[in-house]
């Protein structure tokens, strides 16, 4: 089944991730949020692992081109395209990360425009809304 994802952080204005499809591994149109994030996991992972790691003979520095940088940094990540580690990602590892972030409140989902809070909650994708999710950061400081 196809859905449709949106990946948000809070205090910007645009989205990290517009719009994308997700082609998961399900044909129900009923599912509970908790299966709902492990098969997303599952196919993030599967595409991960999917990748070529190829190895360079030679280590030169990947700099990005001018209009390419500015979204890099707008994201708050950027890469050089050079991969490091070629160790696999464990698919059941990276779902058990995910429902411990969300039970910690690392993130949260919106189904449409309402948020889904409980992982044992039942969401009806023939309906067809977009899944928003938005990562939460934590203020940090000290009182010193």
């Amino acid at each position: 089944m196809e859905i449709k994802v949106t990946v948000k952080q809070l205090g910007r204005k645009h989205p990290v991730l517009s719009e994308q499809k997700i082609e998961i591994n399900f044909e129900d149109s009923i599912i509970s949020l908790e299966n709902l994030l492990k098969l997303i996991v599952q196919q993030q992972v599967e595409a991960f692992n999917a990748k070529s790691f190829e190895l360079e003979d030679e280590d030169y520095t990947k700099i990005p081109t001018d209009n390419y940088l500015n979204i890099l940094t707008d994201t708050g990540k950027v890469g050089f395209g050079s991969i490091y580690n070629l160790k696999k990602a464990d698919i059941k590892k990276a779902q058990d990360n995910v429902i411990l972030a969300f039970e910690d409140g690392m993130f949260a989902v919106f189904y449409n425009d309402e948020q889904l809070e409980d992982l044992t909650q039942i969401i009806d994708l023939n309906l067809q809304h977009t899944f928003t999710f938005i990562r939460l950061t934590f203020l940090a400081g000290s009182y010193w």
